[in-house]
């Protein structure tokens, strides 16, 4: 292959990943065309995209593009990105290759740029779960502060009450 080919073939990987921070990196190998094809639509109807790439040409781009792979370039190496985050991506993946075992298997998973397990990106939560567990701790800790503020204010409203109910006995015992 010339040289002027594969810079053609790096530019379109270049075009490809340059907005993709989260990725799975797969090994299939076996599959027929039949099942490549449902594979292809099942995950592209989720949003999910696979592509073969050429380990050398996407270890240059991959570097050039800063994204950290390191051990996952020997075989066949086919890149599936999309859905809405890593962990979309992944619990999709895990789902769909439970179906095709003997032939796909996860190499490693990028998130953000860097590689990470596949069984740690399964568990990371999914962006919308994340804006929730911010929104909680927000909140948690404004309603702590609101107790606090409002706590000795009802303790000291409570004794009051307390002591006029007291002395409204006190006022109608002797009549």
């Amino acid at each position: 292959m010339s040289k002027a080919i594969k810079q053609l073939q790096m530019d379109a990987l270049k075009k490809t990943f340059k907005d993709v921070r989260d990725m799975v990196l797969l090994n299939v190998v076996g599959l027929d065309a039949i099942a490549d094809n449902q594979l292809r639509l099942g995950l592209r109807k989720k949003g999910i995209r696979l592509q073969v790439v050429k380990n050398s040409l996407a270890r240059k781009v991959f570097a050039d593009l800063g994204l950290q792979v390191d051990k996952a370039w020997e075989g066949s190496t086919t890149v599936a990105w999309g859905a809405g985050g890593i962990a979309e991506l992944s619990k999709e993946l895990e789902t769909v290759l439970k179906k095709h075992e003997k032939v796909a298997k996860v190499k490693t998973a990028i998130a953000d740029g860097r590689p990470v397990a596949f069984d740690v990106a399964l568990k990371m939560p999914t962006r919308e779960q994340a804006i929730g567990q911010v929104i909680a701790l927000a909140l948690s800790a404004g309603s702590r502060l609101i107790g606090a503020i409002l706590g000795p204010g009802g303790q000291l409203a409570s004794q009051v009450k307390t002591l006029a109910e007291k002395k409204e006995e006190l006022a109608a015992a002797p009549a």
